[in-house]
């Protein structure tokens, strides 16, 4: 096949998914978490390569993809700018174009959505948004999951966001038309989500000032830091806004008796979430960071063995 007349297929938001694909991938996904545990070897991806690029730091985004790489059969490779021309000034376009003649599927974690957007554009092989300022698209396909191994089809049920409206806000947001949910985004003033992403999906979302309001009735809560990383010089303003937007055992308390807890990790505990509720009965952040790499396992397969 002539590699350059071929269109890869890329995950840069859950909007590049249809909703039959998106349930197909969670259901692969728990297939998939079911084979392993079996101990079933599943190396679909057999020489194949995976670039791993980081501009910012990372734990579950990097152990879930070079693990879920080796356990498919493949090879990962992490690329860091320290360690490569990306970070001395060569254009993303050229990166793109020398490093996807060179692997498989490359998986980018940056700031901007930009980058990741200019870098899919010159590329030969699919493209992963690993996590930018504008979504994290992978996030929410292992929270997706999490919740239909617990509590079955999200699809009708409400769901709370707590907190900033921010990338993973976003990609909530993006989910609820996806998954075909209620979403409740309790957020101060002057932290709202970003317009254009919210006003597509109108019809399922609302923004309100009280995270009581939010959490009523929910079948699910989740939460973020209250400053990412790139905004730790707003910590301290971060923290008097969003102060009264912890997820406490009183919002808890207000959620579905069923409703389960979610935040993407790392959690500071006493500040948007409350001890007893991340460690608490409702909270399923351990099944929900594991799953990345199932989810991810699911999405490499798609990408790879789907469309080529």
């Amino acid at each position: 096949m002539d590699l350059s007349l071929h269109t890869p297929r890329h995950l840069l938001s859950l909007n590049d998914l249809s909703r039959a694909e998106a349930l197909a991938l969670i259901e692969r996904a728990i297939e998939l978490k079911r084979l392993l545990r079996a101990g079933i070897e599943h190396r679909v991806l057999a020489g194949r390569t995976l670039a791993m690029i980081f501009e910012k730091s990372s734990t579950r985004t990097r152990v879930s993809f070079e693990v879920g790489m080796a356990q498919l059969g493949g090879h990962a490779l992490f690329l860091s700018p320290r360690d490569t021309q990306l970070g001395r000034g060569e254009p993303i376009e050229d990166s793109a174009r020398v490093i996807s003649r060179m692997v498989d599927v490359v998986m980018i974690r940056t700031f901007s959505q930009d980058t990741v957007e200019r870098f899919a554009a010159c590329s030969r092989v699919p493209v992963i948004n690993g996590l930018t300022d504008r979504f994290h698209p992978c996030q929410l396909l292992a929270d997706m999951q999490t919740y239909i191994e617990h509590r079955g089809s999200i699809q009708g049920r409400r769901v709370a966001w707590i907190g900033d409206g921010n990338n993973m806000c976003h990609s909530f947001i993006n989910a609820a038309r996806l998954f075909d949910f209620e979403l409740r985004i309790a957020c101060p003033e002057g932290f709202d989500p970003d317009p254009e992403v919210l006003e597509p999906a109108r019809d399922r979302c609302i923004i309100t000032r009280d995270p009581l309001e939010a959490a009523e009735d929910a079948d699910l809560i989740s939460t973020d830091v209250w400053a990412s990383m790139g905004q730790e010089d707003e910590q301290a303003q971060r923290a008097a806004a969003f102060a009264p937007y912890q997820v406490t055992e009183a919002v808890m308390a207000r959620a579905a008796s069923d409703a389960v807890f979610m935040h993407c990790l790392p959690a500071h505990r006493g500040e948007e979430v409350a001890a007893p509720v991340i460690d608490g009965p409702h909270s399923v952040v351990w099944d929900e960071a594991e799953n990345r790499l199932h989810a991810q396992k699911a999405l490499l397969e798609f990408l790879l063995t789907s469309h080529s």
